[in-house]
């Protein structure tokens, strides 16, 4: 006989679980675990990070999916090991050993790597990997790239913000670099740790990788997830933070409850405000985020915005079992 599978009962819930992301795991396997655990009703995440990378990952519920782009766009801060000597044929060490070179420890001096570091830090561009996730003709690069096939692809605009770079050894007791990166959107490690290498005359590739903050959020604030399988389904909840924890680097506008009635429709409110690109908007009896927008000219333009029924939920509190 066939099993009965139980019906999940999902609800709402409005939030941010700021997730510490186990390796091997993709950021959408790790989005559905969470969003079964919380019985959540609407999930989204804030960009990916790959099987092999751990470190933050910002997941949001409900309501606070409206703003996940802003997390997408953020800068982001990553610790990389990258082992000399070696180019693959991924840039990581999922990939098959490409070349091997020689690795001349005592011709990379703190003045050589610190030639490199001003070579990599600033705008610059990036050839992105055969192996990404990267659209050409509705397929991926890496389905053209396991086809056997390369693709020519256009050099891409990225930002180095600050880059440190000091030898060490991998997990494996091999030459290496750790490449501590705070960058732009769109940015590819990988290809960052292969472009090193290449600028030492040695090669490299990437070992690990481990993102320890995102737009402001760093990984001491994150929770991994076996601490949430641990925890009683009564206490989930309580790692669930207010959707306005993707907002901290807003100005924070509070409106009464006539114009925010009137915002929450739709309709430009005017007022005493300087001009302001990110703003977060509040109502004030009851206190409760109403979404966000930017301010020109003394208007107040709204550009995303929750729902009352959103709201109403968000206020009552989601239910803790």
């Amino acid at each position: 006989m066939t099993a009965t599978r139980t019906r999940v009962q999902r609800r709402p819930v409005h939030g941010v679980v700021l997730l510490d992301k186990p390796l091997g795991l993709s950021s959408n396997d790790a989005l559905q675990k969470v969003k079964w655990l919380l019985r959540a009703e609407k999930a989204g995440h804030t960009g990916t990070l790959d099987p092999l990378a751990t470190g933050v990952l910002p997941l949001c519920f409900g309501a606070a999916t409206k703003f996940s782009q802003l997390q997408l766009d953020a800068p982001k801060t990553y610790i990389a090991i990258a082992r000399l000597g070696q180019t693959t044929t991924t840039a990581d060490a999922e990939g098959e050993v490409l070349r091997e070179r020689a690795v001349d420890l005592p011709a990379i001096t703190p003045e050589v790597l610190a030639q490199v570091r001003a070579r990599f830090t600033g705008p610059i561009q990036q050839v992105p990997p055969m192996y990404s996730a990267l659209k050409k003709d509705g397929k991926a690069l890496y389905e053209y790239a396991r086809a056997g096939i390369e693709i020519e692809r256009p050099a891409r605009d990225v930002t180095i913000h600050a880059l440190d770079i000091v030898l060490c050894q991998d997990a494996d007791g091999r030459d290496a670099l750790q490449l501590t990166v705070t960058c732009s959107k769109g940015t590819y490690i990988r290809t960052l740790a292969e472009d090193v290498g290449e600028a030492l005359g040695c090669g490299a590739h990437l070992r690990s990788l481990r993102r320890t903050d995102t737009g402001g959020i760093g990984v001491d604030r994150c929770i991994t997830l076996d601490a949430l399988i641990a925890m009683p389904e009564a206490e989930r909840m309580h790692v669930v933070q207010p959707a306005d924890c993707l907002l901290h680097a807003h100005t924070r506008i509070t409106l009464d409850a006539r114009e925010s009635g009137r915002f929450l429709t739709g309709l430009r409110r005017r007022g005493d405000w300087p001009d302001a690109e990110a703003v977060a908007i509040y109502g004030d009896e009851p206190r409760a985020l109403l979404g966000v927008g930017h301010i020109t000219s003394g208007e107040l333009i709204p550009d995303r915005l929750l729902s009352p029924l959103e709201i109403q939920q968000i206020l009552e509190g989601t239910p803790r079992a």
